[in-house]
């Protein structure tokens, strides 16, 4: 497990490097900078004991649309959103405490990002009814597939968010308050699509998405 954790920090140094690289003008410099350390996924499962009490020691989150998957997220990602929520840009009243600066060291953040993208993404996340997936495809292969891949992969060097095996109703939730820009650090692109969605459509294409599988 260690070799294969200092092979894999290796290979994501890398990636986060090009993240770096093509990170809009605009991005928050701490982000900016936490992509670009070395950052080690030795102490970050350390750092992550603060987490599992809602994240679960796997990564597996929860299925109640609270907690989410983070097992084999881009590490820029679970960068991005810690930062956002620690600066206000992404209001999660359960989630700010245990990212205050008391609590978690800034390069702290960088660690637990580079521990959790190396896990391996568990297939028990929960689905949703199953009776619209043929609507969710449609709608995810002409609006979503763009940014987020093929199958759900996203794509770590633009801050885009592996969606593949999320939990349904987080998908849903988290969905639901973009449109309604409810999430003050949705994309803004994605944001002029999702209003042209009625609730049914966000369901579908949400269960959809969660039975994705990138590996």
């Amino acid at each position: 497990m260690n070799a294969h954790l200092s092979l894999a920090a290796t290979l994501l140094l890398c990636l986060n490097s090009l993240a770096m690289a093509q990170a809009s003008p605009d991005l928050d410099p701490e982000i900016t900078r936490l992509v670009a350390l070395k950052a080690d996924p030795f102490k970050g499962k350390v750092a992550y004991e603060i987490c599992r009490g809602c994240h679960k020691a796997d990564g597996s989150g929860k299925g109640d649309a609270l907690y989410p998957q983070l097992a084999g997220q881009h590490a820029s990602v679970t960068i991005k959103q810690l930062v956002d929520v620690r600066a206000g840009r992404r209001v999660s009243p359960k989630m700010h405490p245990f990212v205050d600066k008391d609590v978690v060291a800034s390069n702290e953040i960088a660690d637990i990002a580079a521990y959790l993208s190396l896990l391996p993404t568990p297939n028990t996340n929960g689905k949703g009814d199953g009776k619209q997936t043929g609507l969710g495809k449609h709608l995810y292969n002409r609006d979503c597939a763009s940014c987020h891949g093929k199958r759900g992969e996203g794509d770590g060097s633009k801050f885009y968010p592996r969606v593949a095996g999320q939990h349904f109703a987080y998908l849903k939730r988290e969905t639901l308050e973009s449109r309604d820009k409810g999430r003050r650090n949705a994309n803004t692109e994605m944001v002029k699509v999702l209003k042209h969605y009625v609730d049914a459509d966000i369901e579908a294409v949400s269960d959809y998405m969660s039975r994705l599988r990138a590996d």
